[in-house]
């Protein structure tokens, strides 16, 4: 009997094993019962099912990348190779209203959007626009588009991003030359501005020791000069090596 009874316990508990799945953090699980889906949304944990009526869906609630590559038309009518990457995530609550609308393989649906989304959008910019500084205003004007459709199936569009990005021949070197010129320009500017500033600096140098001139020569007259030099003789007369001053007869003048 005691046998019987662990053996009956160890298959129930071989059923209890078979029939369960573990939601690992980052997945969603949902249980379909009949075909019908219920509507308490699991994160992580373990769930028990019955396998002859019931099975649980997983599906991912982290941050996925999808990856594209497409041709985007311009505003004159170009065609621009880009690379893209698409990072959406589902919303935990819409899980079962995704699985159920959109089914499980959803990403299709994402990358249509995009197509008609970044169709709409770059056929308002240049070609050049999308290889300078607008490529960011053009990400995100994509991007608001798409989650403007999509986060109401639940799908949130984090970003779009646009890598890659190849103009048409002869484009690509024609926006070359043009920033080289544009380089250029600016460092002759700096140059310019440069021997602008050493000019004026000369000129103000120049100004000073003019003024510095006028001052001295205004400030020194006949009686200054004179009382300077009888200064520099009684200065000269104490010096041990003075032996004779000759003068030109007007001043002054010692002789050893």
């Amino acid at each position: 009997m005691n046998k019987t009874l662990q053996l009956f316990s160890l298959l129930l508990f071989t059923v209890f094993l078979t029939n369960c799945t573990i939601v690992r953090p980052g997945q969603a699980g949902v249980k379909q019962r009949l075909g019908k889906l219920s509507g308490k949304v699991v994160t992580q944990g373990v769930i028990g099912y019955n396998p002859f009526t019931s099975k649980v869906i997983l599906t991912s609630v982290q941050t996925n990348n999808l990856v594209l590559t497409l041709n985007l038309p311009s505003k004159e009518g170009l065609s621009v190779t880009s690379k893209i990457s698409i990072l959406y995530r589902l919303e935990k609550d819409s899980v079962p209203s995704i699985i159920t609308n959109l089914g499980r393989n959803y990403e299709p649906i994402i990358s249509s959007i995009f197509r008609s989304a970044s169709s709409d959008v770059c056929a308002k910019f240049y070609a050049k626009d999308m290889h300078s500084g607008m490529r960011a205003h053009i990400e995100d004007s994509i991007r608001v588009k798409m989650d403007r459709i999509l986060a109401k199936e639940g799908i949130i569009i984090e970003s779009v991003l646009m890598k890659s990005i190849q103009l048409p021949d002869g484009l690509s070197e024609a926006i070359e030359e043009k920033l080289k010129a544009e380089q250029n320009a600016m460092r002759m500017k700096f140059v310019l501005q440069q021997e602008k500033l050493e000019a004026e600096r000369k000129i103000i140098e120049a100004k000073g020791n003019r003024d510095a001139q006028q001052i001295l020569s205004e400030g020194l007259t006949k009686e200054i000069i004179e009382l300077k030099s009888i200064e520099a003789f009684k200065e000269l007369s104490t010096s041990p090596n003075t032996k004779v001053i000759i003068s030109e007869g007007k001043t002054p003048f010692l002789i050893d």
